[in-house]
């Protein structure tokens, strides 16, 4: 496994990033951005990008907060990500800096590049495709699915999968119907998959931090099975764009 800390700009921050290759072959890759949860880059994106390089992907788990700082606190984190959420401009600059850093690698096939993300990553991976990333996929894990710029559906390109706790507190019902309104205005090639008794963060081990079970909670099967999921799209589209 090669690995790399890659710095860059992106919406005024400076950004240390940390690439995963799986071997030094010549042959050009699908490339793949994880996004982390809001906290900032830690450990459990960095084991996705990782666990992605070992099966052939090339792999950037991507800076959030910018210097590589995680935060610890979930209240000081809201307040840093409630400005990303009313600006999506600036969250896709924050996603666009890694696109742009990852397409520029001669290990990855700029055909074939998707973007990851968990919780707020979840967002940045859906406004990159808002935007107009040039992404052949975007997906989303326990995602926030709200966006200040639904119009902006129009603009994307590839095919898009949140997977979503049913009992997430935080992506209600109504949420998930803006969702379902803003892809079909967008005519979109998407898929959401539900999850019963599931809440936010089930992909993650250390949920439990938290203290908060009735929001946040790891579930290993629910984990496994939006894995494949994953894995699934990556097999459509990554073989269509080759």
């Amino acid at each position: 496994m090669q690995t790399e800390i890659l710095s860059y700009e992106a919406d005024g921050l400076q950004m240390r990033s940390h690439l995963y290759v799986g071997d030094s072959s010549s042959v050009r890759r699908p490339g793949v951005l994880v996004f982390p949860e809001a906290f900032g880059l830690g450990d459990h994106a960095k084991s996705r990008a990782e666990r992605l390089a070992a099966i052939g992907y090339v792999a950037l788990a991507c800076d959030l907060h910018g210097e590589g700082i995680v935060h610890d606190d979930l209240e000081a984190v809201m307040g840093l990500i409630a400005p990303l959420q009313k600006d999506p401009a600036r969250t896709r600059a924050r996603a666009g800096g890694g696109l742009e850093t990852l397409l520029a690698r001669p290990e990855v096939d700029p055909a074939r590049v998707a973007a990851i993300g968990y919780c707020f990553g979840g967002t940045m991976a859906l406004e990159l495709a808002r935007g107009g990333g040039e992404i052949a996929a975007a997906i989303g894990f326990h995602s926030g699915l709200a966006t200040a710029a639904p119009e902006d559906a129009k603009n994307i390109r590839g095919k898009v999968l949140v997977c979503i706790g049913a009992d997430d507190p935080g992506i209600d019902a109504a949420q998930r119907v803006a969702f379902e309104e803003e892809m079909r205005a967008g005519k979109v090639d998407w898929q959401m998959t539900l999850y019963g008794g599931v809440v936010h963060s089930f992909t993650n081990p250390d949920a439990g931090r938290l203290g908060r079970p009735d929001f946040a909670r790891y579930d290993a099967r629910t984990d496994a099975r939006s894995w494949d999921e994953m894995l699934r799209l990556f097999d459509e589209t990554f073989a269509t764009a080759s």
